[in-house]
């Protein structure tokens, strides 16, 4: 049998499945006329085409037509198909075993094995974009794993991908915690009181909320309206203050401003070690903010943009079923949009990207969308690759957090909680009496970071979601810990039985083993889906059902004591193939598998 495209079987059907219906009907199909699944396992066959579409363009009933596609496959493709049935509108096709015993004779230890070549495409991946006013938080997390992921999966898929962060360093935000550390620090550093940067910055923004909160209550309580006594609180005057100061350079103000930041990314740069986060090339607000105003200049010549009376500039996108936007104000200072204008054509020119992804929060939607519609108006050769991954709030039994106040939660707090849950599960399972010391602490933070990032990722991004970490790590359940102790347990096994050199595979598949070769010759085809919906979910939801099916198949089927030396081969390296693709896929969602736990 002649090998073929191991990645896309799905493709292959689909290519052959045209070819009859061009051979019996004289109509060349697209891809969107036929969807293909795997059949379901109430039925008989592999792959099931999905008939419907095609019944209304060759004027035919379903049956009949499944029954002529069927008969056409089996009698001129018999060495790739063996079988055929109809139910209703769906053809179900058995594809020949020869194709999944080469399959696995080819590619059991193929560590390159579902990714595809090189395209030619460039994608920017723009995530993380964090204030430094104070530390990353839970929210932080779904928005850097879901970065992370996204483009080492459109990696997989042949992309070159650049990575990056824009860091929000300027505002009136940061002046918050700078004018609360002058007020009540008394000089205090991280290094004076061993916090970590971030935590001691964030600590003051939430003083500063505090104190405000006081001054505002002590003004209401003298007769003043609180909208006024928000505007006339001291401390709100002295942060308006700082930033003119900052805005105009002023030495002492910068900085503190400098210090203070400093701090900061030293405990950024810790947190994203930890979770492995990386950026090709992280921008500052601080150097990217007066960026877009020569653009916006250049879109008042073009009468993309107009301005008003009073000397602002807007831009009207009513037709388009939006409102009005400010891009320019009366002084001349730009507003966020202009920022982001001015940012994505620094990008542009930097690296020449097919491909923009933002991954931001879906409380911003609109101002993507604003985004995407003014650089279509100003024809910006990037703007058709404007993508938002727009996500959804991340939340806790006890509902929404807010860093004001200080209820969110904290990255590192958090990480540390899920490291503590690990070691208390792992040690009730009795199974690590044989590690070091050093080998448990490994351990314990590859389970809790694992249970963290697998929870947040195997959600559909655009939903919003709950967090509950005890939930997260659960050895049975759809969590990533299951998934890490079914690949430790076939490194076990592998480790007592190894692969003989050559294969012969004679014998007949049993059902278990064509089950676990059928999904495992999917994972090409789920990294394409993942990255075309730019969706983790859909792989982290494949890994589960494959560490199942492993499960199901081991439990089963014996492998040390095998039937023949031919089926105990076989199933060794079905075994090694299913964990190449464990962790080749759990490493493209930044979660690592141990070889034992």
């Amino acid at each position: 049998m002649q090998q073929v495209d191991y990645l896309m079987l799905n493709t292959i059907i689909r290519n052959k499945a045209n070819q009859a219906v061009k051979s019996l009907f004289g109509l060349d199909c697209t891809e969107k006329d036929f969807q293909i699944n795997t059949t379901k396992p109430e039925f008989t066959g592999d792959y099931t085409i999905v008939l419907f579409s095609l019944v209304k363009s060759l004027k035919t009933d379903p049956i009949s037509l499944g029954n002529q596609l069927g008969q056409w496959l089996v009698d001129h493709d018999s060495n790739f198909f063996t079988h055929f049935n109809v139910i209703k509108g769906f053809l179900n096709l058995t594809v020949h075993e020869r194709y999944f015993k080469e399959l696995l004779t080819h590619h059991y230890q193929d560590a390159c094995f579902g990714k595809a070549p090189m395209n030619g495409q460039k994608v920017m991946v723009e995530y993380s974009s964090p204030n430094t006013n104070k530390p990353l938080h839970l929210g932080h997390l779904r928005n850097n794993f879901l970065g992370r992921s996204i483009a080492e999966i459109m990696k997989a898929n042949g992309y070159e991908v650049i990575k990056t962060c824009i860091v929000n360093d300027r505002g009136v935000h940061i002046c918050k915690s700078m004018v609360a550390w002058q007020r009540f620090a008394n000089g205090a550093t991280p290094e004076s009181t061993g916090a970590k940067g971030d935590h001691f910055v964030g600590d003051y923004y939430v003083k500063f909320n505090d104190a405000y909160k006081a001054e505002v209550d002590q003004l209401v309580a003298t007769g003043m309206e609180k909208e006024k006594a928000e505007k006339e609180a001291p401390i709100m005057k002295a942060t308006q203050q700082m930033l003119l100061d900052w805005e105009n350079g002023k030495e002492d103000v910068i900085s503190l401003w400098k210090t203070m930041n400093g701090w900061v990314y030293k405990g950024f740069d810790a947190t994203y070690k930890r979770i492995g986060t990386d950026f090709v090339k992280t921008y500052y607000e601080s150097n990217t903010y007066l960026l877009g105003k020569e653009t916006v200049e250049i879109g008042l010549q073009k009468g993309v943009f107009y301005k008003r009376e009073d000397g602002s500039v807007w831009i009207d996108l009513t037709a388009e079923g939006l409102d009005e936007k400010l891009v320019l104000r009366k002084d001349g200072t730009s507003v966020y949009i202009t920022q982001d204008i001015g940012l994505a054509q620094k990008k542009y020119e930097e690296f020449g990207m097919d491909k923009s992804i933002y991954v931001v929060g879906d409380e911003q939607n609109y101002h993507l969308k604003v985004l995407q519609l003014i650089c279509k108006k100003l024809a910006l050769p990037y703007a058709d690759g404007i993508y938002h991954l727009s996500y959804g709030m991340v939340e806790l039994p006890s509902g929404k957090m807010k860093s004001r106040e200080g209820t969110v939660v904290d990255a590192d707090d958090l990480i540390d909680e899920m490291i503590s849950i690990a070691e208390s599960h792992t040690q009730e399972l009795g199974k690590v009496n044989d590690f070091s010391q050093e080998e448990l602490k490994a351990l314990y933070e590859t389970i809790g970071l694992g249970a963290l990032k697998f929870f947040l990722l195997r959600v559909d991004p655009k939903k919003k979601m709950i967090f509950n970490p005890k939930e997260s790590i659960d050895f049975h359940g759809f969590t990533g810990p299951f998934i890490q102790y079914t690949h430790a347990r076939i490194r076990s096994i592998l480790r007592k039985i190894a692969p003989e050199k050559e294969s012969n595979f004679s014998s007949t598949l049993l059902p278990a083993e064509k089950n676990l070769l059928l999904l495992s010759e999917q994972y090409g085809y789920t990294l394409k889906q993942s990255s075309e919906a730019l969706d983790p979910s859909t792989l982290a939801t494949y890994l589960f059902q494959l560490a199942q099916a492993y499960n199901s198949f081991y439990s089963e089927l014996s492998i040390a004591n095998a039937e023949s030396s031919d089926k105990r081969d076989l199933r060794v390296k079905l075994s090694s193939m299913v964990a190449t693709i464990l962790r080749s896929g759990m490493d493209l969602l930044g979660i690592a598998v141990p070889e034992k736990m």
